[in-house]
């Protein structure tokens, strides 16, 4: 089944659960905004036993939720991180014979947050990009995050997405070490309107920073939620 390739480049801050999300109209090429309705992204993340994944910052994930739910693949790249996709119906397909590499949920301690998220096989389309680093090692459930992101499309003059702002309460649990922990967080993600040259880029990921650090905002102390869900 094919998969969809993106870039994805994003800056991540802390914040505390009573500030209210500025308004970032006027920043860049930022000419309206678009406020969506929250959604809840429930997400499994897996690795080997000896973390051959995370240790070269590598995420594999399967979530529910969102537009863009299946199963993800993110690689360090250049500037960003790529972003493989894969639909949920790849599972359909590894199940009428692909094939898929199972994980053992019975070594996993059941936690009270996002057990609408069950252990699942990882299929082979995905696992074949990730093989050279886990090899024939055995892929279990990492983290589990539960995720409620409420999305701000900032907009430019002919509608195109400029930056997707993603105030995020996330409660996530380190499904081997049993520990759970909860934060807040706002995402600034750059869209399909977004500059076209790395300063650019650059320059307009500082300009809407400036603005959320006004806001009461830090710089997260952590790279991804994963980081965070681990500790």
């Amino acid at each position: 089944m094919a998969h969809t390739v993106q870039t994805e480049i994003e800056q991540k801050f802390s914040i505390a659960d009573d500030r209210p999300v500025p308004e970032l109209t006027g920043i860049g090429t930022v000419a309206s905004v678009e406020h969506l309705d929250p959604v809840v992204l429930e997400a499994v993340y897996y690795d080997t036993d000896s973390l051959a994944l995370a240790r070269r910052r590598i995420a594999l994930r399967r979530r529910q939720g969102g537009h863009d739910e299946g199963w993800h693949v993110k690689l360090p790249a250049a500037e960003g991180r790529t972003e493989l996709q894969w639909p949920l119906a790849v599972e359909d397909a590894a199940q009428a014979g692909v094939g898929g590499v199972a994980v053992d949920s019975e070594q996993v301690p059941s936690q009270s947050q996002s057990q609408s998220v069950e252990a699942r096989d990882v299929p082979r389309e995905v696992l074949e990009a990730v093989r050279v680093h886990v090899r024939d090692h055995r892929l279990t459930p990492l983290a589990r995050i539960s995720t409620t992101r409420a999305v701000t499309n900032l907009l430019d003059a002919d509608g195109r997405v400029v930056i997707e702002l993603a105030d995020d309460r996330v409660v996530a649990s380190d499904a081997r070490g049993g520990v759970v922990r909860a934060w807040r967080e706002w995402e600034v993600e750059l869209g399909e309107a977004a500059p076209g040259t790395p300063k650019k880029r650059a320059a307009l990921l500082e300009e809407a920073a400036a603005v959320l650090l006004a806001a009461g905002a830090e710089v997260s102390p952590s790279v991804s939620k994963l980081a965070q869900a681990l500790g």
